[in-house]
């Protein structure tokens, strides 16, 4: 069923005809290899970023700004004007023919403060800031990118922008981001130039699986959990949790001496498996997993280009009975999230290139939590030249599975709020649930 979400105000937006825009050299053209951290996850994911009216600078000449600087930036970022395709042995390969990226002006009848606090998705409101394609058939008919600037009655605009999750991770995402408003500050050389070469991720010959790869691991629904999804509204809810909060949490799961310490990732993300598996009314011999990305780039024992453009994430995964994760202490969730981190070595991610090389499987999500953290990335630092913006956010989680983490207020580091959807009765339970 379609999903509730919770804020945003009714706005009319006047869009223009996209224009495609191309590198303003020449690029290369063929196909561009996309590793195998690539193949798994070509969702399209949208995001906004809000700048205030500048009394220095007038927003009129935003698109135009924005625009020029995109033709610039794709000289170096140039498979993004390219075409999502499938190569002869069966992957995701892009063939860089150069279409260019759609690129929409747009004009809104109101002030931007009516889209309020933009933290929680609402793809009813934020969908009209992003340029998409509602009647393309599958991934590939979509662009690798696309861009549309707002401009409203006070002045402000609002940069929306969808990109193929195939394409950048949420590292390489900012990357891009910052070097295109570097460019359009007139910055003459980027500070962090884009690695392009995926290569350095293929598969080694012959493949060797050298470790359990749980995350492809096929679950039945015992709980009929499809049912509820089904019958029942789709619900989207924020929650934020300060440091007093997320310390309690600690206690928790330190209290019965199992495990010595936690971050806040961790209790938080071992909190929320067990909440929402309660919220969901699994059996307790219901099989349950959770996946969440771990940034590889750091688990090398050379070290990782600088700029590498694409996934350098890796999905880890905890599995267990879902009367295990409920019954027991928060410790033994925490403790399974834990060693998911651990287990991420290079050699655990040559193994995972390795599987997906000799199995193709794709991670199932039945019964499966994915929790996504956008916690360290740094979207309020984008400058195009009219400062950074007031806010930004997601138009809408990609996934019924997933939940995403969020810095939040003032002191980001230390509060911490999560996104999710859930049907309307479980949602009810969770909440219930939240309240530590």
């Amino acid at each position: 069923m379609e999903g509730l979400y919770a804020n945003g105000g009714v706005i009319t937006v006047k869009k223009s005809e996209p224009v495609l825009v191309h590198p303003e050299v020449e690029t290369d053209e063929g196909f561009y290899y996309l590793s195998n951290l690539d193949q798994n996850i070509a969702v399209i994911i949208q995001t906004v970023y809000c700048f205030k009216a500048n009394e220095k600078k007038n927003s009129e000449s935003a698109s135009g700004v924005i625009k020029q600087a995109l033709a610039k930036v794709l000289v170096h970022f140039y498979p993004l004007a390219g075409i999502l395709t499938i190569s002869s042995d069966g992957k995701l390969i892009v063939e860089c023919t150069n279409r260019g990226v759609p690129f929409v002006e747009a004009v809104a009848d109101c002030e931007m403060d009516v889209l309020g606090d933009i933290a929680m998705p609402d793809p009813a409101t934020l969908g009209k800031l992003v340029h998409t394609y509602p009647g393309a058939k599958n991934i590939f008919e979509n662009p690798l990118l696309t861009v549309q600037v707002t401009r409203f009655k006070c002045g402000g605009f609002v940069l929306g922008m969808t990109i193929n999750h195939s394409m950048t991770d949420g590292i390489s995402a900012m990357e891009f981001v910052n070097s295109w408003a570097e460019t359009a500050r007139g910055c003459l050389s980027l500070t962090v130039p884009p690695f392009l070469d995926r290569s350095i991720l293929r598969s080694r010959q012959p493949p060797k699986i050298e470790f359990p790869h749980d995350e492809f691991a096929e679950i039945s629904d015992v709980s009929n959990m499809a049912t509820l999804y089904r019958e029942e509204q789709m619900i989207y809810r924020s929650f934020y949790l300060d440091s007093e909060k997320l310390a309690r949490l600690k206690k928790m799961a330190t209290e019965d001496g199992s495990i010595k310490s936690c971050t806040n990732f961790t209790v938080l993300t071992a909190f929320v498996w067990r909440a929402r598996s309660k919220a969901l009314k699994m059996k307790s011999h219901q099989q349950t997993k959770l996946l969440f990305a771990v940034d590889g780039r750091s688990k090398f024992n050379h070290p990782f280009p600088k700029g590498y453009f694409g996934n350098g994430i890796i999905l880890t995964c905890c599995l267990c009975s879902a009367g295990e994760l409920m019954e027991k202490p928060l410790s033994f969730a925490v403790k399974l999230v834990q060693d998911a981190i651990k287990v991420v070595t290079e050699d655990y991610i040559r193994s995972t290139i390795d599987c997906f090389e000799v199995t193709r499987a794709r991670p199932t999500l039945t019964a499966t939590l994915l929790i996504t953290s956008w916690t360290r990335l740094a979207f309020n630092t984008t400058d195009f030249g009219w400062g950074e913006p007031a806010q930004s956010g997601a138009v809408t989680l990609p996934e019924k599975e997933v939940v995403l983490f969020l810095s939040h207020g003032e002191e980001k580091k230390k509060n911490t709020g999560l996104l999710l959807g859930l049907p309307v009765t479980a949602m009810k339970t969770f909440q219930e649930l939240m309240q530590v």
